[in-house]
This record gives structure tokens, sequence and C-alpha cells, in this order.
């Protein structure tokens, strides 16, 4: 019996440490890939989406030799 609450013990604790960790990583990403200041060799694309979250409007900037998307926020004026 005892065996049994171990192995379970350690399948639960290994799936937190996975749901932690894929959560930081996820938000690592996504956090990079906005901001104010356009990195280099991005251009500015025709395309604009509204964050459904902050309502925050977003330019899309394409970098065409690594094929990444950059989104920057934009000012409402």
């Amino acid at each position: 019996m005892k065996w049994i609450i171990g192995f379970y013990s350690i399948q639960f604790l290994i799936l937190i440490v996975l749901i932690i960790g894929s959560w930081l990583i996820w938000d690592r990403r996504f956090k990079t890939k906005h901001g104010r200041q356009v990195p280099k060799g991005f251009i500015r694309t025709n395309e604009i989406s509204i964050d459904p979250i902050t309502n925050k409007r977003l330019v899309v900037y394409f970098n065409p030799e690594s094929g990444e998307r950059f989104y920057k926020e934009e000012n409402e004026n």
C-alpha cells in the first residue's frame, strides 16, 4: 500500500512540474514577440489586431529572413 501512495505522489509531482514549466516557457515566448520597439529587420504589414484582454491595438511586423512576426502596441491618438 505504501508503494502505491509513493508511486502516485511522484506522478503528481511530475505533473505539477510539467505544468509550471510549460506555463513559464509559454509566457516568456509570448512576451518576447510584442512590445513598443520594433527589432531590426522587421517590416510593417497592413495587419492590425486588437488584443481581446487588454483592448490594445497591435500592428503586425514581419521579418522576411526568419519568418517571425512581431506585434507592436500602437498608441490610440
